[in-house]
């Protein structure tokens, strides 16, 4: 809601001189799909996921065989030796929860690597649209694939292709829903 009150006083401001002022928009998510290196750089990320997700069911797993074990023969069990086996699964939980913050969490391992992989490739892709917008006169360049809400984008304002081709991508390798939803409608 913020960012649609944000437009609209953007597009009060500048009404007066529209004229004057070109906009134009770009789809970052079709961008980055046709780029080959981002696409490396996704299923990395994809592959280390899915390494540390396994890795931590495992270690859940095997808490879960230490909880039932226990449970089995916690009724034969002296107390002393119950209070260690209860306590040896709580570290062990404790451990894997620590395992699964440290890989997912916030600021984790998954986060980081992602930030070390994707990030470079869309500062390139930022650079080459401030470019496009600085050389062909651009007051905005707008991110349809954000979530600005555009009710309505007509496709020769559509600047993505340019920014593709800017990068040394040849446009249109990857189609998105947007291309297979108007040769739907012709």
């Amino acid at each position: 809601m913020k960012k649609l009150f944000f437009l609209v006083v953007v597009f009060a401001l500048f009404s007066f001189n529209s004229n004057a002022q070109k906009f134009a928009y770009v789809d970052t998510d079709y961008i980055l799909e046709n780029m080959s290196e981002y696409r490396d750089a996704q299923e990395i990320l994809d592959k280390l996921s899915l390494e540390w997700q396994k890795e931590i069911e495992t270690k859940f797993s095997e808490i879960d065989k230490m909880y039932k074990n226990f449970q089995a023969e916690a009724v034969l069990l002296p107390e002393d030796i119950k209070k260690k086996r209860q306590d040896e699964i709580i570290t062990k939980e404790r451990e894997a929860k620590d395992l699964q913050k440290k890989r997912f969490g916030k600021d984790g391992d998954l986060f980081k690597k992602r930030q070390e992989l994707i990030k470079p490739i869309q500062d390139k892709v930022y650079d080459a649209i401030e470019s496009i917008a600085n050389s062909s006169g651009y007051a905005f360049i707008f991110d349809k694939s954000s979530s600005t809400t555009m009710l309505y984008t007509n496709t020769k304002f559509d600047r993505s292709d340019d920014v593709l081709e800017k990068l040394g991508y040849k446009p249109g390798a990857i189609k998105t829903n947007d291309d297979k939803d108007a040769k739907d409608d012709e």
